[in-house]
């Protein structure tokens, strides 16, 4: 995948170092992040988990240099990011995609902005169309494509310049749940086809363990760093097993350090869920279909 499809960028990896941000309001300041650090080592994958305002989005786009912060620093490969940076690519939780213009055209307009030649755009599209299972909705406007479909034209969008980053704020917490589990299975195929360094913001336990390497959790507002879990399971096994992944240690100790602030079901719903799966028969990511990028019921048609 590396080449035409992705660019040349080198691997990067991320620092985040005592970083603060505040919001200014009617009654004076909002304090949103103190003194947050960790790193993530390139071509790894880290999900930040947190309560519901605890500031996590608002890291994102400072990693993104779309903010900047009140203290501290972001630094990509040792350099201050001090605005955005063609090494990220950003994708959010809605798709946030033009409406006048089609798939291709969504995808092609960062390039187009970039001074890149009508041919070098072309050729480039029609890979990431390709790479995201949508060559034959290359024409469709975001109002033809269903909801995974508009997001798999986002992902690719962040793809188009080929960055070495991707950040990812929920971008499929709106999904049913089979729909969600085949994109995280299949955001991991890309990750090892792309070579990217991953940060992900979730609210979801079991998919922070089955997506990361780490799992760095924050506190309440103004967020902080209270744990930095590293994910102990080999990723065969987090595939065979992700039924109960919710249920190990990990997911013990993120869920202590949360204080139940997450989306995921206590554990006696999770066992009481697992008891009844298993009374019909072990589900397993395989049970879900033949891999298909980002389409787990075959081909799309549109809504």
């Amino acid at each position: 995948m590396r080449g035409r499809t992705t660019g040349v960028q080198a691997l990067t990896s991320i620092a985040i170092r005592a970083v603060s941000r505040s919001f200014a309001t009617v009654d004076g300041t909002l304090p949103v992040l103190d003194r947050v650090s960790f790193e993530v080592p390139e071509r790894s994958v880290v999900a930040l988990i947190g309560p519901n305002g605890c500031g996590k989005s608002t890291l994102l786009r400072i990693v993104a240099g779309l903010l900047r912060p009140a203290a501290g620093q972001v630094e990509l490969d040792g350099a201050a990011v001090t605005g955005p940076d063609p090494r990220i690519g950003f994708v959010f939780q809605e798709p946030r995609l033009l409406p006048w213009r089609d798939s291709a055209g969504n995808i092609a307009y960062p390039l187009e902005l970039a001074g890149w030649s009508r041919a070098r755009r072309d050729d480039q599209v029609r890979d990431l169309l390709g790479l995201v299972g949508l060559r034959e909705f290359a024409g469709a406007r975001p109002h033809e494509l269903s909801g995974g479909m508009r997001q798999r034209v986002s992902i690719a969008r962040a793809l188009a310049m080929g960055p070495s980053v991707l950040l990812l704020d929920e971008p499929f917490s709106a999904l049913d749940a089979l729909t969600r589990e085949r994109f995280n299975a299949e955001l991991l195929h890309l990750w090892e086809r792309t070579e990217t360094t991953i940060l992900l913001v979730t609210h979801s336990i079991s998919e922070a363990i089955f997506l990361a390497d780490r799992v760095v959790v924050l506190s309440p507002r103004p967020g902080r760093v209270v744990a930095d879990l590293p994910v102990g399971i080999d990723r065969a096994s987090r595939e065979a097993n992700v039924d109960t992944l919710a249920l190990g240690q990990t997911a013990t100790l993120i869920r202590r350090h949360l204080a139940g602030a997450t989306d995921d079901p206590t554990p006696a719903e999770l066992t009481a869920e697992l008891h009844r799966r298993q009374r019909e028969r072990p589900v397993r990511i395989e049970d879900l279909g033949e891999p298909a990028w980002f389409d787990p019921f075959g081909p799309e048609s549109g809504t």
